[in-house]
């Protein structure tokens, strides 16, 4: 949780820099999206890292970046250089603790250590690290608001809070205990399951595609940035997407527990389609309370997605591989964050209702394909027992004629 505030507590702070600093939009989505570019290889060493080597030895020190990140954002109130330093420190930290931390709040929660079941313990993971979403960009851009040095103050929430994280997160037990000879394993078996590449692969970058719309570039399409207090605004936009993202994560659960069907994610990517239509319409008329419905909406299907992934790998992961692919799932998820940027270079040429209206009907293109996809390896995973039970009634109508 405290990762994930301060991954997203830059959000509303763009503004800030954007009037304090005379910051073009095109610095101020590569402050936002530099924040990915340092989380992929975080995502993509640690999760497999902590599979070898322990879970404490990696997170901690990941949180540890967290902390840092922070004070490197403060260093850099008047200096773009250090901004972007601060933003990469945030993704290195964060892509550590969402794929290992995912792994090792899972075990914990499980037994013998725990008393929770798999989705439980999945949706556990996800409740947290929204929460953190949530509560980052409110409390930062609340302070910002109304603080004095916004450039300061709007980051001492989070500094505070993670020296009291990383001391408390030192108690907490161990789940794969170092083993002497164990191999570091940067390839994870997982990510060559058919059913990763066809179901999850598909839905995985509209987890952030969605939630990234609604907070990063919809409140400066609609004009947030010229409304009085519009740093608090952003601020609450965010977290109400984030909030409806923890909210439907039972409904998420419910869905997936039941057999057959449509399942979260298809449903997931159809909610995407209608938060996208709406959202072009907000554009087209260009009015800032539709940022509410709006991101309603898209936080929505950003919690209904992000359950049914995380519900799929711990499906796949085979034993000692579930960090690594949790990781390489994040790092799909996180291919989203790019959405705003495309969007904003494409609406150069037609206007932001017709480029959102078109990645609607992607959405909902994909929606089709991962429902197609969910019938046909279901429908293949059941054809060998279907040959074998075939093979049993023979031989055994062989043996009562014998």
């Amino acid at each position: 949780m405290g990762t994930g505030w301060g991954s997203n507590q830059f959000t509303p702070m763009l503004l800030v820099y954007s009037h304090a600093m005379g910051l073009s939009t095109g610095t101020l989505e590569a402050l936002f999206g530099a924040y990915a570019v340092g989380l992929i290889p975080g995502l993509l060493i640690a999760g497999p890292l902590s599979d070898a080597k322990g879970r404490r030895p990696v997170v901690i020190p990941a949180a540890a970046l967290s902390l840092l990140a922070s004070l490197t954002l403060v260093a850099g109130a008047h200096t773009v250089a250090l901004l972007f330093v601060g933003r990469l420190l945030a993704g290195v930290g964060a892509g550590a603790v969402f794929g290992a931390g995912t792994a090792w709040l899972r075990e914990a929660s499980l037994p013998p250590l725990g008393d929770a079941g798999p989705a439980t313990a999945a949706r556990r993971a996800a409740v947290a690290m929204t929460l953190g979403f949530a509560l980052g960009p409110l409390i930062s851009g609340l302070v910002a608001q109304w603080a004095p040095q916004p450039r300061l103050t709007a980051y001492l929430p989070h500094i505070a809070m993670m020296v009291a994280v990383l001391a408390a997160a030192t108690a907490a037990p161990e789940t794969v205990p170092a083993t002497p000879g164990r191999r570091l394993r940067l390839s994870v078996p997982g990510v060559r399951h058919p059913r990763f590449r066809r179901h999850v692969g598909p839905m995985a970058p509209w987890v952030f595609a969605a939630p990234a719309v609604a907070f990063a570039l919809l409140p400066s399409v609609l004009g947030a940035n010229h409304a009085t207090d519009g740093v608090a605004l952003t601020a609450a936009i965010t977290a109400l997407v984030a909030l409806a993202g923890v909210l439907i994560q039972p409904v998420a659960r419910r869905l997936e527990a039941r057999a057959g069907g449509v399942n979260a994610g298809t449903v997931g990517l159809g909610v995407v389609c209608g938060g996208l239509v709406l959202s072009a319409g907000a554009a087209q008329a260009g009015q800032i309370w539709m940022l509410v419905p709006c991101g309603l909406v898209l936080g929505a299907a950003y919690g209904l997605i992000l359950v049914a992934g995380l519900l799929e790998v711990q499906r796949l992961a085979q034993d000692g591989g579930l960090a690594g692919l949790t990781a390489a799932f994040y790092v799909l998820t996180y291919l989203g964050f790019a959405a705003p940027y495309l969007l904003a270079l494409a609406s150069h040429a037609v206007g932001y209702p017709l480029v959102l209206t078109v990645t609607a009907a992607l959405a909902a293109l994909t929606a089709m394909l991962v429902q197609r996809n969910t019938r046909s390896l279901a429908g293949a995973s059941a054809k060998p027992s279907e040959a074998m039970s075939s093979r049993s009634a023979a031989t055994s109508s062989f043996v009562r004629s014998g």
